[in-house]
């Protein structure tokens, strides 16, 4: 079931970019959103000496993508964490630096498809979006509780949508006469707050909002941002990272932690610069890459996706 609808974005780039790191004898790669399993399989089946270790949050995505990968036997560990935890978990397995790291960031086609967990705006659905939903509120709490200048906030930060004080003020009118629980109320309550100008581009009007709770209800920019500086710090020499992120603040923070890490830290003036100040990373790609037309015409859920990798190029000095 999982292989017909899920199709792994810029795989054959994300192989070829972790490649060189992966051809070495015991090379440790970590999936670290395994999803359903795509990307996984791909580099298990490329890389046939590989160990792979692969978080998701998501217990049922753990559960399809096991079948998937059980031909695979003990050369796969799947492991139920947030890929913040990345240290702990391969502190637990005993695993002292990987090799290469993957990030798929964003939602998973699984959650998009799975018409109960509240992801999609175009099936109405509970309102949850949690992708652990053992643990957490759900997006129908966020709405339901908020206060109004914090769901502004979200929308503009998270959706970057610009009718968001017209959206917040109907969903708090709306809520005060009954709570929402499902997302075509939500829907059709967004579809009438904005102006016609408005829903004229982009897409879905209710795209936008359904991004900023998702964001907002599983922390996604917070993970985010203590995960890649952990996944620097847990990479070999000569280990590669490779992350695919769909929205401009994940690409952002993606950027500016590896910008920072291919800089000299140096003092100005120095004549010679000592190796400490020396920078950590090399930038393996030019900006960020984009998919090829002919991608996004296959598989359109490919179309926002921005590709950023780099190289561990000397040890952290003590």
């Amino acid at each position: 079931m999982s292989e017909t609808r899920h199709v792994p974005v810029m795989l054959q780039r994300c192989l070829d970019l972790l490649a060189p790191a992966l051809e070495r004898p015991g090379a440790v790669v970590v999936d670290c959103t395994l999803g359903l399993g795509g990307h996984s399989e791909a580099l298990l089946t490329r890389f046939p000496e590989v160990r792979l270790v692969a978080l998701d949050r998501d217990k049922e995505a753990l559960r399809l993508s096991g079948e998937r990968l059980a031909p695979f036997g003990d050369r796969a560990t799947l492991v139920h964490a947030v890929y913040d935890e990345l240290p702990e978990v391969l502190d637990r397995l005993g695993i002292p630096k990987a090799d290469g790291i993957l990030f798929d960031l964003g939602v998973s086609s699984m959650q998009l498809d799975e018409a109960d967990r509240g992801f999609a705006y175009a099936q109405d659905a509970p309102l949850d979006m949690r992708m652990d939903q053992t643990t957490g509120i759900s997006a129908a709490e966020v709405l339901n509780t908020y206060p109004a200048g914090e769901l502004v906030r979200i929308l503009r930060a998270y959706g970057e949508e610009k009718q968001a004080k017209r959206i917040v003020s109907a969903v708090v009118r709306e809520r005060e006469k009954e709570p929402f629980t499902n997302s075509a109320r939500l829907v059709e309550l967004i579809r009438d707050a904005l102006p016609q100008a408005a829903k004229r581009t982009g897409g879905n009007p209710a795209k936008r909002t359904f991004q900023a709770l998702r964001i907002e209800v599983n922390g996604e920019l917070t993970v985010l941002e203590r995960a890649v500086p952990a996944a620097v710090q847990a990479l070999a020499v000569g280990g590669r990272i490779a992350v695919l992120s769909y929205h401009s603040l994940e690409d952002r923070l993606v950027k500016t932690v590896f910008a920072a890490g291919a800089t000299s830290t140096a003092p100005p003036g120095l004549p010679v610069v000592p190796e400490k100040y020396q920078p950590k990373l090399k930038l393996l790609t030019r900006g960020a890459e984009l998919p090829t037309e002919e991608e996004v015409a296959e598989n359109r859920r490919a179309a926002p996706a921005r590709l950023r990798g780099v190289q561990r190029i000397r040890e952290e000095e003590l």
